[in-house]
This record gives structure tokens, sequence and C-alpha cells, in this order.
């Protein structure tokens, strides 16, 4: 690896060690060469998640998410591609078809610039599959692996976890993030993410797979927090001790489980 290529993955784990520390260290438990390409995925979507939110202005957010959705048109059609902190070492992990499938997410990360509803939960999945899904099948093509359609559904589900946790801070922001908040519905939502997410886990994987998948390791006991006491999906106290959580990502890479 070049100078140039070690500056340009240290950027990219200190945007992800930043940004989105809990993904930073479910990449630091994978291996090397795998972990490299992690961190400039991750990175990419710390970018990406806080174009939206830097501007009152939706045209500018607009034109901030356009920006990337271009660059990763420029990894597609494999020519030259603008230089960058993370989009020049990205034009190195993906592949064509991988950039393409990107754009999708950059799309649906639109939803953050507007106070629009979801129509029901089906929208809801939608979006998730859209966004965090589409992230995690990126990292399981970074690992040389294909999704299929249970797996997708496991996807969303670390993605429901997720998003449950950041309920409040989006309503905060004048957002809408779920169809029903009423305390049986975040109930029901949940127990269906977990049985998407135990469905998904019977599924053989290879183990650079699953170390790709690590980033979902607080999902299960999110999930099961949420169907407990779904009131903590309101008031922001939807999360794991600290000591307990890392345990479980450690636990689960020694086990080589997601």
């Amino acid at each position: 690896m070049s100078a140039q290529e070690t500056d340009h993955i240290a950027a990219c784990a200190e945007i992800v060690y930043k940004g989105d520390p809990a993904r930073f260290r479910a990449a630091m438990a994978a291996p090397l060469g795998l972990r490299e390409k992690l961190l400039v995925l991750y990175a990419f979507n710390v970018e990406v998640a806080r174009a939206p939110w830097v501007t009152a202005e939706a045209m500018i957010a607009e034109m901030r998410l356009q920006w990337w959705h271009d660059a990763l048109g420029e990894i597609a059609a494999g020519g030259a591609v603008r230089r960058h902190e993370v989009v020049t070492p990205l034009s190195e992990c993906l592949t064509p078809a991988q950039a393409l499938a990107l754009q999708s997410f950059v799309e649906a990360r639109r939803w953050d610039i507007y106070p629009d509803a979801f129509a029901d939960e089906a929208a809801l999945w939608t979006h998730l599959g859209n966004t965090t899904g589409a992230l995690m099948r990126a990292a399981l093509g970074l690992a040389g692996t294909e999704t299929t359609p249970k797996l997708d559904e496991g996807l969303k589900a670390v993605a429901l976890a997720g998003w449950l946790t950041a309920v409040p801070a989006l309503v905060g922001q004048n957002r809408h993030p779920l169809p029903d908040t009423s305390e049986a519905a975040i109930r029901a939502l949940a127990k269906e993410g977990l049985a998407k997410l135990r469905t998904a886990r019977k599924a053989p994987l290879p183990k650079q797979a699953r170390r790709a998948l690590l980033a979902g390791w607080q999902s299960e006991p999110l999930l099961k927090l949420a169907i407990k006491e779904p009131a903590r999906v309101l008031n922001g106290t939807l999360e794991l001790a600290p000591f307990r959580a890392q345990i479980r990502l450690a636990r689960l890479a020694l086990t080589n489980r997601w």
C-alpha cells in the first residue's frame, strides 16, 4: 500500500471514529484487508448521512447529496474519479455494480431533508432497507458475499434497531420517524424486527461475511429492550450500557457470529 493510500485509510478511520463510533468498533474487529474497506465504506456513510443536516436549505442539502450521487456515478463509469479523501479510496473498493447500488442509498437519504411522514409501516421498512440495509449489503459485497431475500429482511431489522434509538432526535428535527408512535405499535414493530433478525441469522455465511455484518452487534438486545419497554424509544433511553455493549461485540467476534 502506498503512502497516499495509507493516508486515505487513516482519514476515513478518523471520520468513522468521530462520527460513528459503534461502526468503528465493529470494523476494527474485522480482518485487516476487510477492515480497511469497511472503514472507507463507513466513512462514506458518515459523510452522506451528514449531508442533509448541515444546512436548513433544502436545495443546498439536495446539492450535497447529488455530489455524492455523481461521485458514485464516476466510480461506476470506470473513468476519472474526483479526488477526495473518501471518494478516492472508495473508488478502489467498489465494483461498478456496487457503486450503482449505493446511488440508491444516497437517493434514500433525501428523506432526511423533508418533514414527510411514512404512509405506513411498509414504507418505513422500505426506507430501512434502502438506507442502513443497503449499507450492510455493500459491506457484504466487500466481503465477497451476495445477499439473499431472508438476509435482506434481517438487515432491515438491524436498521430498525438503530432507527429506534434515533427517534427522539428525529422528532426534535421536525421529522416523523414512525407511522404510529403508540407503545403497542412500537412493541409490535420491534417484535417483527426481532423475528426477521433471528430468521436471517439461521442462514449459513462465510466467516468474512459475518465479520462484515458485525456493525449490527447491538441490534438484538436493543430490539428486545424496545419490546420490553417501548417507552424508551420515545424518551431517548433505548441504549445498552457501554460495558455490556463491548462485551457483546467481543463475544460475537470471538464466536464468529453477527
